[in-house]
């Protein structure tokens, strides 16, 4: 019997089979297309995510750099400027690789950890049992696991068969059109890396820009043909019965900031693509018994902000080491509960956060008004570092003990100096075990009956008031420094019984 079957191998997919591999389950991985698709598509990470990615190696490979990811300046909120400079804490990091890319690393390093990646198999039914779930694929043949973990994709195939309801809206007040470009160098703003467009400005890059009739985005990629992108509302020409090509882009653009712009395709695959309206759902549960849900099959929503792999990857490091805890039988009881009980929350605010960024690039003379309004709360530190923290997931806490400041925060970048040197703490989590740091050699003890389960790293913190951390293997702290009752308390509360 296979422990668990994943169904889906884009990014949230795989992410959840490496970290079920590095906790000791080998996972089997379904994807029903034969070859990863290679139309582009999301282009980049933003938010929390980006430090995950280092916690578990995987950053140096994807961003080409030998030093650890380090907060952006700016972003933007709404089309509306974020001067991050401001904070004296900046919690937004971002990271532009495209999603092909990205999925390429998460499949290579399924394969060094020895998951059975399937490509070519599609699921069309599944029947649910108390003990085991039995999947049928289109070929006739039949798989029996213990849990299935539905990675789909937001037209998920796993939640319609596992009868979970998607509430939510469906609008079609808008369209959007994107394309992987090209245009003349002399257009191009050698300083800033802007478009100069006459009879209109410099539209900048990497922002989204908002004119009276709609929003458009220049977004220059080193190494990669650019993307331009617009966003028009309902009474622009659509053109949906004829595909989406250079030239309906072109126009659109001329729509939007009254000027033209000349568009040439790139060499290679490029990315053409018109989506009218949107989606706005969270799945009623995210969990039917043995059958799970993970990333946009559990939830979609607008993509402005780019949160969609922040919470979707955010999402499979939180099941994936509960999951793992059950399939190897030491998960305290209601554990896997948890899941949806702690991500439900951080999607919510994701849902609100796109929804608040679609009401302010919307048409009319009153939005205009909100703008300028939101521009000037924008401009003072409490409002920025507010917006930051919820566009990059850092405002998210899970529950645990009121009184400890710490527990239910993503942990700190720690440097533990023990007696080999300096270690970061991304250097002790990429094996996704759970970690005691400890820099009085007090609570050793306390925590070795779990020694099977979890790690104590000894040595000066530095980086955090806290002079011992018990951080979950998604990189959360569970508890830190208090008495050793309430630390015994959270081991056994995460981590199950002592052996």
């Amino acid at each position: 019997m296979i422990d668990v079957l994943i169904v889906g191998a884009g990014p949230n997919g795989l992410m959840l089979a490496c970290e079920l591999a590095l906790a000791g389950v080998r996972p089997v991985v379904l994807e029903r297309h034969a070859v990863p698709p290679g139309e582009p598509r999301a282009n980049g990470l933003v938010g929390q995510v980006v430090r995950l990615l280092d916690r578990r190696g995987l950053y140096a490979g994807l961003s080409g750099e030998s030093t650890p990811p380090a907060p952006r300046p700016a972003f933007t909120f709404g089309a509306l400027p974020l001067d991050l400079t401001m904070l004296a804490e900046n919690p937004h990091y971002a990271l532009g690789v495209p999603q092909t890319r990205l999925e390429a690393a998460l499949a290579a390093r399924a394969a060094e950890l020895g998951v059975d990646l399937r490509r070519g198999h599609e699921l069309v039914d599944l029947r649910r049992r108390s003990d085991a779930v039995e999947a049928c694929l289109a070929d006739g043949t039949r798989l029996t696991c213990r849990f299935l973990v539905g990675a789909d994709g937001g037209r998920s195939t796993v939640r319609r068969l596992a009868g979970i309801d998607f509430p939510g809206v469906t609008h079609d007040r808008s369209v959007s059109r994107t394309a992987t470009v090209t245009v003349p160098a002399s257009w191009l703003d050698p300083q800033t890396g802007g478009l100069r467009v006459p009879g209109y400005g410099v539209v900048p890059p990497f922002q989204h820009t908002r004119t009276d009739r709609g929003l458009i985005v220049w977004a220059p990629f080193p190494g990669r043909p650019p993307v331009l992108s617009t966003t028009e509302w309902p009474d622009a020409p659509t053109s949906d019965e004829k595909p989406m090509s250079l030239a309906q882009l072109r126009e659109s653009v001329a729509r939007v900031i009254g000027a033209d712009i000349p568009l040439g395709a790139p060499d290679g695959p490029a990315l053409l693509r018109r989506l009218t309206g949107g989606n706005t759902r969270i799945a009623a549960r995210y969990r039917a018994g043995r059958v799970l849900l993970v990333g946009d099959a559990a939830h979609v929503h607008p993509a402005i902000g780019g949160p969609g792999l922040n919470l979707g990857l955010l999402d499979a490091v939180n099941l994936g080491w509960k999951l793992a805890a059950t399939v190897r039988g030491w998960a305290p009881q209601g554990l896997l509960d948890t899941y949806e009980t702690e991500r439900r929350p951080v999607a919510e605010r994701v849902v609100m956060s796109t929804r608040a960024q679609s009401a302010l690039i919307g048409p009319g003379d009153d939005v205009t008004g909100l703008r300028q309004l939101f521009a000037e709360l924008l401009r003072t530190p409490q409002v920025t570092g507010h917006i930051a923290e919820l566009m990059s997931g850092a405002d998210t806490r899970y529950p645990g003990d009121p009184a400890d400041p710490l527990a239910g925060r993503c942990a700190p970048d720690v440097v533990v100096h023990g007696e080999h040197g300096p270690t970061r703490l991304a250097e002790l989590t990429r094996a996704a075990r759970p970690l005691l740091l400890d820099s009085t050699g007090a609570y050793a003890e306390v925590a070795a009956p779990w020694r099977d389960r979890v790690d104590v790293v000894t040595g000066a913190l530095r980086g955090t008031t806290a002079t011992a951390m018990l951080v979950r293997p998604d990189c959360f702290v569970a508890w830190s420094a208090g008495d050793a009752g309430r630390l015994r308390a959270s081991l056994t509360r995460h981590f199950g019984l002592p052996r």
